[in-house]
């Protein structure tokens, strides 16, 4: 008899150990895989966003180099000329350097040998009107850089073409001109004025600060020299 009971207390023990693991042991190994995956996604998931931040942080970069870089070679090809009909009623054309001091952002308005032909076979040449300046963004409230041409130069230098934004969110745009006589650096110039009469700065130093998608400012600053700083004359008596 008590080896009877004995065999049957083997053969319990071997089928508790033949039935596999518990719904216990289940649960632990499910909580420790999900530690584990949970661990993985947020490593995963904080590369990613470094990486984002990273790949922000480099296009405002880009931007900002783009758009000073751009108005830099453009404004070292302005130009304004002294040929006009002898009635001034007729005159279809005006080429001007106006530049006027904002708050927060300035304006430029001149005319550049800077064009550049898109298509084949237009009737257009390398002068044109262009105009820098902050516009509010209409989706939000930022304000950004925009540049205005013109591909053929009218009466009215500070107006038409076709607008276009240099950099988005800016928090400054700050533009200062050279005069060659005084040696001064000015923060407005008008070329139709006595003070600046039919002549162009020696330098201007362009300065543009974008808000930084991390918090930091961004600060790009360049000077361009302007080559052509008297009218042109062609033809004209000296």
């Amino acid at each position: 008899m008590p080896s009877s009971r004995s065999a049957l207390r083997r053969r319990i023990s071997r089928a508790a150990h033949a039935r596999g693991i518990t719904l216990l042991e289940i649960l632990v190994a499910i909580g420790i895989l999900s530690l584990v995956a949970s661990l993985v996604y947020g490593a995963f998931d904080g590369m990613s966003r470094s990486r984002q931040g990273i790949e922000r942080v480099a296009d405002r970069y880009h931007q900002g180099r783009s758009a000073v870089a751009r108005m830099s070679r453009e404004v070292q090809s302005a130009f304004i000329s002294l040929h006009q009909p002898l009635d001034v009623n007729f005159s279809t054309r005006k080429t001007v350097f106006i530049a006027v001091h904002g708050s927060s952002s300035d304006r430029l308005d001149f005319t550049s040998f800077s064009h550049q032909r898109i298509s084949a076979g237009t009737h257009e040449s390398d002068q044109n009107e262009l105009s820098y300046f902050g516009s509010p963004d209409p989706r939000s409230s930022a304000i950004d850089l925009v540049r205005r041409e013109a591909k053929f130069i009218d009466i009215d230098p500070q107006h038409g073409g076709v607008v276009q934004v240099l950099a988005e969110n800016i928090k400054s745009f700050k533009l200062s001109y050279l005069d060659g006589i005084t040696g001064d650096w000015k923060t407005d110039w008008d070329s139709t004025q006595a003070t600046e009469s039919l002549r162009l700065p020696q330098q201007v130093r362009i300065e543009l600060i974008l808000n930084g998608s991390q918090g930091e400012p961004l600060t790009f600053v360049s000077k361009a020299p302007v080559m052509m700083q008297a009218p042109l004359n062609f033809g004209l008596p000296r």
